[in-house]
């Protein structure tokens, strides 16, 4: 007689207890960086890769606490306080390798450094770079930074670049020098020198250009700035470096910090910058692509401030790009060749033999 099968026995052989176990709650410490930051935006910022709904559901439903009590999300962290973290289902972080596959960062970042402490870091940044991901750019500088150093608890832009343009970018590893930045931005305490190469012979010496700027729509999803008088104050003081003839060399100094305020302003009193496909002169721009150039001929060439650790001024500097150099080089090539040109050519006082 064959025994009884014991259904419990052979449910338990069909399908083996999963070992598995159920992901648990964190808590992570508030450090000196994170202090003084919202908590939507701390969880945001911790919880990489999960969707900000899910992130704000959470909050309403009063899993996450702080200092075991539950906590709103505008309420702002100090140091010190202890945030209690749910399990929440997201996007598993990328590999290192990954993270860089196929971007030009991971070539390129590391020696893009000209300056790194416990307080900030200085990049030279190249044309064509994005600083930061949106628009159908991916990733961008900031983020490229972030995924090679996991280990950093902060990195936040100082300022921002236009794609095109090259030069000094800042980036703080600590809040506090964000916020020291920031008020040192605001306070025009911050002396930024841009180098363009504008069309035209700029005959003016050094001039100043006061002209608002305000936003404006030109097309669907695509900022525009225009010279307004009912725009906010812009205000940028222009010095000629070098001049030939249709182009000129100038140093841009910034007194405000409006979004695309040189090539507004260049444009503005009839200078736009060679290659700015935005603000500048297509027609002027389409025979200079088989003179080599092929981007926006503006760069960030120098940066001085208060440092935020040790509170002495600080500048740093970065030469012009290879793309300026070759053109500035074409152009005194050409000029040297019509200066030959003329003095071969016979005087019209002397009678020609």
């Amino acid at each position: 007689m064959t025994a009884a099968r014991d259904p419990l026995r052979s449910r338990s052989e069909r399908a083996p207890a999963s070992t598995e176990t159920k992901p648990a709650a964190r808590t992570e410490i508030v450090d000196e960086s994170s202090s003084n930051q919202r908590l939507d935006n701390y969880l945001l910022k911790t919880l990489k890769g999960v969707p900000k709904s899910h992130v704000y559901r959470v909050l309403r439903r009063g899993e996450v606490r702080v200092n075991g009590q539950r906590a709103q999300p505008d309420r702002r962290l100090v140091e010190g306080d202890q945030v209690r973290i749910p399990p929440v289902r997201g996007a598993a972080p990328a590999s290192r390798a990954s993270a860089t596959h196929g971007s030009p960062a991971d070539r390129l970042l590391q020696s893009c450094i000209v300056h790194e402490d416990d307080w900030l870091l200085v990049l030279d940044k190249p044309s064509g770079w994005a600083v930061h991901g949106g628009s159908g750019v991916s990733r961008g500088v900031i983020e490229q930074l972030r995924a090679e150093r996991p280990q950093a608890r902060f990195l936040e832009l100082v300022h921002r670049l236009d794609r095109d343009t090259s030069g000094l970018l800042l980036v703080a590893r600590k809040r506090s020098a964000l916020t020291a930045l920031h008020q040192a931005l605001r306070d025009g305490a911050v002396d930024k020198h841009y180098s363009a190469i504008a069309h035209g012979t700029w005959r003016k010496g050094q001039r100043r250009v006061d002209a608002a700027l305000r936003q404006t729509m030109a097309a669907p999803a695509e900022k525009r700035m225009v010279a307004d008088e009912d725009g906010l104050p812009a205000a940028t003081i222009f010095t000629p470096m070098r001049q030939w003839r249709g182009f000129s060399l100038l140093d841009a100094r910034l007194l405000t910090g409006r979004t695309h305020q040189i090539r507004v302003h260049l444009a503005h009193v009839g200078h736009p910058i060679l290659g700015d496909d935005k603000y500048g002169s297509r027609e002027l721009d389409r025979p200079l692509a088989r003179l080599g150039v092929r981007r926006l001929m503006l760069h960030a060439a120098s940066l001085s401030f208060i440092h935020p650790g040790t509170g002495e001024r600080v500048r740093f500097e970065s030469p012009l790009p290879e793309a300026f150099n070759a053109f500035i080089e074409r152009l005194d090539e050409r000029d040297a060749e019509q200066r030959r040109l003329r003095s071969a050519e016979p005087h019209p006082d002397v009678p020609t033999p």
